[in-house]
């Protein structure tokens, strides 16, 4: 009696149907056949007469010399070692089934595609010259080989090396790949991609990420106008200008002597033509005798940041009587 198992390796990309092929010849003991994968106390029964996984079907249906199986949709973790074996039965005992004798085994490998590249951020932002680091990762793929590439607006960049993890069963393998980079105002406007190849790929994939996501310009705050003395009555119209931020989010709100008289939301923000954030904000004040003296504040506050004030204080020219 012989298990002839014919094929040492096959090798399959993730989603194909593989045959495996094994055939008897002989007279052999009273037992079934049916194929393992693995050895020892690692194995898994893929075929039996009584059960198998609904992938797994018979090349030839009641044959009793041909045990040839076709596994569909192949995956990773099917990858390993697969032997046809056929069992003896003891006539008559409960025992269990002994195993008789086992093909050479057929070393199975599943190619698989890398996914789509996620590049991620910092969590919190960067302010211009400060520097931030991003992640590139992609997973699922088989064989090992992966190459990695970021660019920064098409031009490529140098990264540090990446780490490549192999999963519990080392049929898939993992990429982490990192870069830091200083961010500047000009980055609003930026992008950031991360490309890998690998021999299952007919063209690199891509994830890329907007720096301005990850990047905070702080604004300049002007208050205008800063006159030496008005006369008194007169309609002063304070303006405080927030220029070139980003994120668009701000807040401004004056005092009058430390206390608050208005507040002024993001609503009014406007883009300029950089891709930055501009906000003006009115006060109008009546200068009355009793203002003489009186310090006006304009407090920006901006991504979370220290509020930026600037101040003026407001002279009363009274004319004498």
């Amino acid at each position: 009696f012989m298990v002839q198992q014919p094929q040492e390796q096959l090798l399959a990309t993730a989603g194909q149907t593989i045959t495996l092929s094994c055939t008897t010849s002989g007279v052999g003991p009273i037992g079934p056949v049916e194929w393992l994968k693995g050895r020892g106390n690692e194995n898994k029964t893929i075929y039996a007469q009584t059960s198998s996984s609904p992938r797994v079907t018979r090349v030839v249906n009641g044959s009793n010399t041909d045990f040839s199986i076709h596994i569909r949709d192949v995956q990773p973790e099917d990858a390993g070692i697969y032997y046809c074996v056929k069992y003896r039965r003891s006539v008559g005992q409960s025992a269990p089934l002994q195993i008789f004798q086992s093909g050479k085994g057929t070393v199975v490998s599943v190619h698989a595609k890398p996914t789509t590249p996620v590049v991620f951020g910092p969590e919190q932002r960067a302010g211009t010259g400060e520097s931030a680091t991003f992640t590139c990762e992609t997973g699922g793929f088989f064989p090992r080989s992966i190459s990695v590439r970021w660019l920064k607006n098409q031009a490529p960049i140098s990264a540090q090396q990446p780490q490549i993890s192999a999963g519990q069963s080392n049929s898939s393998y993992s990429l982490s790949s990192r870069v830091t980079l200083t961010l500047q105002q000009e980055d609003v406007r930026s992008q950031l991609a991360c490309e890998v190849q690998h021999p299952t790929l007919p063209a690199p994939l891509r994830g890329t990420y907007r720096l301005r996501e990850a990047l905070r310009v702080s604004p300049s705050v002007r208050l205008l106008p800063e006159p030496s003395s008005v006369d008194v009555n007169q309609t002063l119209n304070l303006s405080c200008r927030a220029e070139g931020f980003y994120p668009r989010k701000v807040a401004v709100s004056w005092l009058e002597n430390g206390r608050e008289v208005k507040v002024e939301n993001t609503a009014r923000a406007a883009e300029t033509p950089q891709g930055l954030f501009e906000l003006s904000s009115l006060l109008e004040v009546q200068a009355t005798e009793e203002k003489n003296g009186s310090v006006f504040a304009c407090r920006v506050l901006h991504d979370g940041q220290e509020p930026v004030s600037r101040t003026l204080t407001l002279w009363i020219a009274v004319p004498a009587k």
